[in-house]
């Protein structure tokens, strides 16, 4: 065999790993200090949370044709290599930017949550320390407004990124964040993402009553670091 053609099959095979990636990777929320809160929920928030979770398949379903039409023309190429290695180059790209292993930047907003200091509390306020459900809480309303890349005190959530409450610390990544101040990024319409979390009754006038302080800026460019870490299979495999 050639050495271009290994070359392609091999870079072919990098691709459909990516792929896959992405089809059986799932968010993961995790609360290790705390139960989950299912139980607590009301029939509506359960509908809601149904509805929810039945627009990610279907959003998971979709990508999944387009991955599996993808592979196929892969399999059917016929063109010239030179054709075939661009292809593949784009395709690793746009696997790149969804997996979020490259920096990005656009239109999006910066939400700073922070405690109050007590001249700020207002009456029958306390200040309760932020949590790592407030986070989560504030991630997903973005990720449901649109947002295609977030990260929180620089550190990108992707879809293996785990926040979790550990003491006093938050773990963001697998790493621990000791701070009563975070910074969120997020990329998307900063209309859209503003409305999500600062709209009337939002969940900022929610964390307002606990001694938490949300502030927000609007701005035509925002930049998201990569995420640096790996990502690690151990479990799944393509069925036979």
């Amino acid at each position: 065999m050639k050495k271009g053609k290994i070359v392609m099959t091999i870079t072919i095979g990098i691709v459909c790993f990516l792929l896959t990636m992405i089809i059986f990777m799932q968010f993961k929320v995790v609360r290790e200090t705390e139960e989950t809160n299912i139980d607590t929920m009301q029939e509506a928030e359960l509908r809601q949370e149904l509805a929810n979770w039945k627009s990610k398949y279907d959003e998971t379903k979709e990508r999944y044709d387009e991955i599996s039409a993808t592979l196929e023309s892969y399999k059917e190429e016929t063109s010239s290599d030179s054709q075939t290695k661009e292809t593949l180059e784009a395709e690793l790209e746009n696997l790149e930017l969804q997996l979020g292993k490259t920096d990005v930047e656009g239109e999006g907003v910066v939400i700073t949550l922070s405690e109050k200091s007590e001249q700020e509390l207002e009456e029958e306020e306390q200040i309760i320390s932020i949590k790592a459900e407030d986070l989560v809480y504030i991630v997903n309303y973005l990720k449901d407004s649109g947002a295609e890349a977030i990260s929180i005190n620089d550190e990108r959530i992707v879809n293996t990124t785990d926040i979790a409450d550990v003491g006093d610390a938050i773990k963001i990544n697998s790493k621990y964040l000791r701070t009563d101040t975070y910074t969120i990024k997020a990329i998307g319409n900063s209309s859209y993402l503003e409305s999500s979390i600062f709209g009337k009754g939002g969940y900022a006038e929610q964390l307002s009553t606990t001694g938490i302080k949300t502030e927000i800026e609007k701005l035509d460019k925002v930049e998201i670091s990569k995420y640096d870490g790996e990502f690690e299979i151990k479990y799944i495999e393509e069925a036979e």
